[in-house]
């Protein structure tokens, strides 16, 4: 027992004395993050700065565009893989053939002011096809300017804008999950710091921030997920020092906290204290802030360690979050109807009519099957069902199941419910909207051993998400404990005050760890004060009889 006592002090001071920089610095990281301007564009975000789009006559209809722009698209897909992975002419030209009946997802938009289809085809990749003459379409550096000006033009901003270009970059670490759409032009935004990341792929503006919001991203999510690696040429690696360090974090948290309990002595039943009435052993301010913050906090601190260490999905222990390419190809099937094909945009009188009068920006066709639905999206997120012939306002339940048998396969579908709210799983987080996170949506759930659950839009067709038995306990393992999004806490601003009292906890947790530990890294480590070796110099002691027995000698005289 003594020696399993030893090794958990042991234990817990030499992790701690390691991990107390890092665990200072996420805390702070952390409380940037919760109170940072999101710098990547929102779907809400784009509408609102998109172009107003006035089909005019003479634009070409998607298939016609796709068709003229075939064998630009085979060489640009060519060019982007790597030489390593390029495929040989013959199978590049055979993919861009099947491609042909496998667009996902196409969009009708004005950018820089000329009429582009930007198309995702069933390979992942993505294009932007002039709607005028059906060529492939890059954005040069010029037209990023013109583009950066109109997105701030767009709701009628009084403002003097001046745009200039900066530079193209292939990964801006600014930027995550983006491959599809790189490179980026850097576009500046006046002289107070804007700046603007387009691609030069589709036009598209993915990224808007000021000086300070940069700052923010630096300080907050840069440092909280070891970004500085990828920029020393180390990013294959930050996955690994994420899951090593969360895995260290926790331990050194489990052991103070047990520590914390077995020294803690509150005096209940008249039990016995330390000296002087205390609860706790210690004297000195840094050892006592870190005993008390440990105690109150440390529960809190292990979940906010634990469910960091879970999130790297140690061992593959849970699936893949969201639906994969070939599931998604799956429900949405293998042929693109002729209607979205031959559809041409209509005269901006009869969209007007059709609309309300409404600020159209977008017009986008989403397809289940043989089905395809025509919406026109405004620039305050609403979309607006258009009704060519062939089309309906919405997927049918039929579309839908259909769509889910394609990817379920040989497994039975256990229910079915429109869910007119959000649930403990598809909900927005506190900076998105309808607009990202629609409402109604269809759950469809699996009678499959994992109890696998499909979220779908009924309005577009889309797969909003997937949920395995594993996805749903990582949702509570990680999300539940990391950023406390459910129930009550959830809703603002008693979020706010439930993550600012544990964040305060553990920056004195943090900020006493460094103290106690740079003191314990002094004593073991740097060299003891030399030991005097000269001979003080002899005092004579004279010796003083006690009282009483002077009292004594004093009686016999």
């Amino acid at each position: 027992m003594k020696s399993l006592n030893w090794l958990l002090y042991q234990v817990h001071r030499w992790l701690g004395l390691v991990l107390a920089l890092f665990m200072f610095f996420w805390f702070f990281t952390g409380l940037v993050i919760m109170y940072s301007t999101p710098t990547t564009q929102n779907r809400s975000q784009q509408l609102a700065h998109a172009e107003t789009l006035a089909p005019e006559i003479g634009w070409l209809s998607l298939g016609e565009a796709w068709s003229l722009s075939a064998q630009q698209r085979q060489l640009a897909v060519a060019n982007k893989a790597k030489p390593a992975d390029a495929p040989p002419a013959q199978k590049t030209a055979k993919q861009g053939q099947e491609n042909q009946d496998n667009i996902i997802d196409a969009r009708l938009v004005r950018s820089a002011g000329e009429a582009v289809w930007l198309v995702e085809d069933s390979q992942g990749q993505r294009f932007a096809l002039s709607a005028i003459d059906g060529q492939l379409r890059e954005t040069t550096p010029a037209q990023a300017v013109i583009i950066a000006e109109n997105w701030f033009n767009a709701n009628n901003s009084t403002d003097l804008i001046t745009a200039s270009y900066v530079e193209t970059v292939e990964k801006p670490i600014i930027l995550r999950n983006q491959d599809a759409l790189s490179p980026f032009h850097r576009i500046a935004i006046n002289q107070d710091g804007g700046e603007l990341l387009i691609s030069s792929r589709t036009g598209e503006v993915l990224h808007a921030s000021t000086r300070v919001d940069r700052a923010f991203y630096w300080a907050g999510n840069w440092l909280h997920l070891l970004k500085p690696m990828e920029a020393i040429g180390l990013g294959k690696y930050r996955n690994d020092a994420q899951l090593w360090l969360g895995l260290f974090a926790t331990i050194a948290t489990l052991t103070g906290l047990i520590i914390g309990w077995l020294r803690w002595r509150p005096g209940f039943g008249g039990k016995r204290t330390y000296s002087q009435g205390r609860t706790q052993p210690y004297r000195e301010f840094w050892l006592k802030w870190h005993f008390w913050s440990g105690l109150i906090g440390g529960t809190v601190v292990l979940f906010w360690a634990l469910s960091g260490f879970l999130d790297t999905n140690p061992g593959k222990l849970f699936s893949q979050a969201n639906p994969s390419k070939q599931e998604i190809n799956r429900y949405l099937g293998n042929n693109t109807p002729e209607v979205i094909q031959n559809w041409q945009p209509v005269l901006p009188l009869l969209l007007s009519l059709s609309v309300g009068g409404a600020d159209i920006v977008e017009l986008s066709w989403r397809r289940l099957g043989d089905d395809a639905v025509l919406l026109a999206h405004t620039r305050d997120g609403r979309r607006l069902p258009q009704l060519p012939y062939g089309t309906s306002a919405k997927f049918s339940d039929d579309n839908l199941m259909a769509a889910i048998t394609r990817v379920a396969g040989k497994t039975k579908v256990a229910s079915k419910e429109i869910l007119t709210g959000y649930d403990n799983y598809y909900y927005p987080r506190h900076h998105q909207s309808l607009v990202e996170k629609p409402l109604p949506v269809v759950l469809v759930t699996l009678a499959d051993e994992a109890g696998t659950r499909y979220y779908l839009d009924p309005q577009d067709g889309k797969l909003l998400s997937k949920l395995d038995r594993s996805g749903r306990v990582l949702r509570w393992l990680y999300s539940g404990l990391h950023h406390w999004d459910f129930g009550w806490l959830y809703y603002r601003p008693l979020w706010d005050l439930w993550m600012l009292t544990w964040v305060a906890f553990g920056l004195v947790l943090g900020g006493s760890s460094l103290v106690v530990g740079w003191r314990l890294l002094k004593r073991t480590v740097l060299p003891k004060k030399a030991v005097r070796t000269t001979t003080p110099p002899i005092r004579t002691v004279r010796k003083r009889t006690p009282a009483k027995q002077v009292a004594t000698k004093q009686r016999y005289l």
